[in-house]
């Protein structure tokens, strides 16, 4: 049975997670992506868990994300990887922006958005060249029309089935220009109303408390608390 959480708040390199133990004292993180490894760190901390490098992870062959719902592809992420983790619970995640003006893009695209026909590319264009795009894109929309989301969807699967999802969302608006040093992506341009601050200017442990990625990592803790009662 597939459960499915979600939790609002008042998302390219795929990310992997493996719970060793009962305890759940670690987790084992297979990503390329360093901003995502700070973010986890970030939601764990409080917790008194450890985020930690898969090994090998590099040797692994990637799995294409060509699914269209964040959904789809986390869970397809999750079924592949737990496959090289017999009996493990793997945890992959699939994350993006979507804007209400450009009628939910970046979306699933979003880590490959400064590329020409970003649906038909495997590999992640640069931040930087992905806000610029979606400054162009919105250079005519007013302020109060520039509304948008993050979110985040985790997939708990082992032995290539899927055992829970997992939903976050952040909602905010998209500044004109960016604002901030920290985080990655599109976080210097995501502006936090509740903060009146973007996602890049907070730390690992203040973004996480806000995040779309936090809210996920959170629900996750909690199911995996009631598994082990």
């Amino acid at each position: 049975m597939r459960v499915a959480y979600e939790i609002p708040l008042c998302t390219s390199a795929p990310s992997v997670f493996i719970l060793l133990g009962t305890a759940m004292q670690r987790v084992l993180i297979a990503t390329s992506n360093p901003g995502k490894l700070r973010d986890f760190a970030g939601a764990a901390s409080p917790h008194g868990i450890e985020i930690a490098s898969l090994p090998n992870f590099a040797s692994i062959p990637p799995v294409v994300e060509d699914g269209e719902t964040f959904e789809a592809n986390a869970r397809k992420k999750a079924e592949a990887y737990s496959r090289y983790a017999p009996g493990e619970i793997v945890l992959a995640d699939d994350s993006g922006l979507e804007v209400d003006a450009l009628h939910g893009a970046p979306g699933v695209h979003s880590a490959r958005y400064a590329a020409e026909a970003p649906h038909l590319v495997e590999r992640n264009t640069d931040d930087q060249a992905n806000n610029a795009r979606l400054l162009r894109e919105l250079k005519n929309v007013p302020r109060d029309k520039r509304t948008g989301r993050f979110i985040c969807v985790l997939a708990a699967a082992r032995d290539g089935a899927t055992l829970a999802t997992f939903r976050g969302v952040a909602e905010g608006r998209i500044l004109d220009t960016p604002r901030g040093v920290n985080g990655f992506g599109y976080d210097p341009l995501f502006y936090f109303p509740q903060i009146t601050k973007t996602f890049a200017e907070l730390t690992a442990e203040e973004k996480a408390n806000h995040s779309h990625r936090g809210a996920a990592f959170r629900q996750f803790l909690k199911w995996c608390n009631q598994r082990n009662a």
